[in-house]
């Protein structure tokens, strides 16, 4: 069946999109602000055990998107548990705190998992979180954006804690990756297994986990 026929009124497009990053940038709370328009102050929210999921509709250019978004666990340990969800990912946040030097420096291991598990062709989106810290910034902007230029990426600063910049990271990379039909056509279409979308796999909004290993993880995911 041709993606354009797929790809009706009714019909959305599937896109997986991944937040990763260092531990305690606030992958999740972007996450949930996005989602829920909430926001879990730091002394109240817990690290992420493994991989956590959400599902968000939307509709840009006038096409209705499906998303599901991966929050992934930035700790060591569970880089074996998160390394399968990159499989089928059309687009890549990664994330980190303007008010630690450290999480920035991390960036360039984050970009080398990105050269070994998915393609040069996914949106990749580099977000400075937690302006609201302004007072103790570590990480400049123009550095940031200079090499998020270097890496291919989009940049953009936010606040989980105030909204800002938060919709708009959301929306940045699920445009661009409609401007990259290679990206979504075959998740409309079902092929290259890519379809994370309307199936039966138990995850939550009744969307389907490709592949065996992938189902294997269910126990260490939070969600």
């Amino acid at each position: 069946m041709a993606p354009t026929t797929n790809a009706g009124p009714n019909q959305p497009i599937n896109v997986k999109l991944l937040l990763i990053g260092n531990s305690s940038v606030g992958k999740s709370s972007l996450l949930l602000r996005f989602s829920d328009e909430q926001w879990l102050p730091e002394d109240e929210s817990s690290a992420t055990i493994g991989v956590d999921f959400r599902v968000h509709k939307m509709e840009i250019k006038g096409k209705k998107v499906k998303l599901s978004i991966w929050d992934t666990a930035g700790q060591e340990r569970f880089r074996t548990i998160t390394s399968s969800y990159y499989r089928g990912a059309q687009g890549v946040i990664l994330v980190y705190d303007v008010a630690n030097r450290e999480s920035f420096e991390a960036l360039p291991r984050w970009y080398s998992e990105l050269e070994t598990y998915v393609s040069s062709s996914v949106v990749k989106i580099l977000v400075g979180n937690k302006v609201d810290k302004e007072f103790s910034r570590q990480v400049p902007t123009a550095e940031a954006e200079k090499f998020a230029t270097r890496m291919s990426s989009l940049f953009i600063e936010t606040s989980a804690k105030t909204a800002v910049g938060v919709k708009e990271t959301f929306q940045e990379v699920v445009e661009k990756i409609l401007d990259t039909p290679e990206l979504w056509e075959s998740s409309i279409s079902g092929s290259k297994g890519q379809n994370t979308g309307g199936g039966n796999g138990g995850m939550p909004g009744g969307v389907q986990v490709v592949g065996a290993e992938q189902q294997k993880q269910d126990d260490g995911c939070a969600c």
